[in-house]
């Protein structure tokens, strides 16, 4: 599996430590920066990261910011992108079963690292469900 991962300056320490965590999995990591927690603008990490899902060059992205929201609205602007906003392991489930989310976005603000680990391995660990679901999936890729 290949992620492709990064953050703003409020997502920074929890990006770096969640790069250890994948690679500590053996999962392949494609860090996008940023470098340091200086400030910085998402939409110019959140792009880069959504451009590796949508082109496949990675299997999944993971973002970081103080809420996770921005990141996952400028995520979502990337043709080929179904970024969730996720804060519980049981949204990260079901953004997988029922959305087919291949970018997740996290809080660095107010998720505790612990937790943001467990809702990564949920949803690296949940399969699309199809069904029902992969209608209403195509019906939202149509709308790119």
């Amino acid at each position: 599996m290949r992620v492709s991962i990064g953050s703003d300056h409020a997502g920074f320490e929890q990006k770096q430590a969640l790069v250890d965590y994948l690679l500590g999995k053996g999962i392949e990591v494609v860090d996008r920066g940023p470098d340091s927690d200086d400030r910085v603008d998402y939409p110019d990490y959140a792009a880069p990261v959504a451009r590796d899902v949508a082109e496949g060059a990675t299997d999944y992205g993971v973002l970081v910011c103080g809420t996770g929201i921005g990141m996952a609205m400028a995520a979502d602007k990337v043709p080929g992108v179904r970024a969730a906003n996720i804060i519980t392991s049981e949204f990260a489930a079901l953004c997988r079963e029922h959305n087919d989310a291949n970018v997740i976005t996290l809080s660095g603000r107010f998720v505790p690292l612990e937790e943001n680990e467990r809702i990564l391995d949920t949803f690296l660990a949940t399969d699309f469900g199809g069904g029902r679901h992969a209608g209403r999936v195509e019906k939202i890729m149509a709308l790119d």
